[in-house]
């Protein structure tokens, strides 16, 4: 069976899902919103070598620094760190298994709002601390639930393997 990614229709789903971070995510104004950007970077990351992964988390990161020029620099490397780890863990122990991805998804979501956060000092204390564990925590979950969406809907799109979730 034909494992490799199917680069052409990766590189398409990753657009629509930047798209979509930038055109869907505001229209829903969600205070624990789905970040597309981190489930497209993640999914290419898993696919190629650290270095390069990290090279497309630090271009996804200053796309979305653009939008937020007093926070600059925080999503760039917030993504980045999260790119880079997805790959090196990917390689190393990472199961091609669905629910598995989904799982890693809500840790790579999460890794990304404490980096940003910690990284953009805009909160402290108690604020900081209901941020990350109420909504960065809820936007993780639905950032892992859509991320799982779009690994079994465009499944032969991407190149994922068999396995069931």
């Amino acid at each position: 069976m034909n494992r490799s990614p199917g680069w052409l229709g990766l590189g398409v789903l990753f657009a629509v899902l930047l798209v979509a971070n930038f055109s869907l995510r505001p229209l829903l104004a969600w205070r624990a919103p789905v970040d597309f950007l981190a489930i497209g970077v993640v999914l290419v990351a898993v696919r190629v070598r650290p270095g390069a992964a990290a090279l497309i988390g630090f271009v996804a990161g200053v796309i979305a620094d653009a939008l937020a020029p007093s926070s600059f620099g925080a999503a760039a490397l917030a993504m980045t760190v999260i790119a880079a780890a997805a790959s090196y863990l990917k390689a190393s122990f990472f199961a091609e298994h669905v629910a598995l991805n989904a799982v890693f998804l809500f840790a790579a979501k999460l890794g990304f709002d404490l980096i940003f956060l910690l990284a953009e000092h805009r909160l402290r204390g108690t604020g900081l601390l209901m941020q990350l564990g109420v909504w960065s925590a809820l936007s993780a979950a639905g950032t892992a639930l859509t991320g799982l969406a779009v690994i079994v809907l465009f499944r032969p799109l991407i190149g994922e393997g068999d396995e069931r979730p």
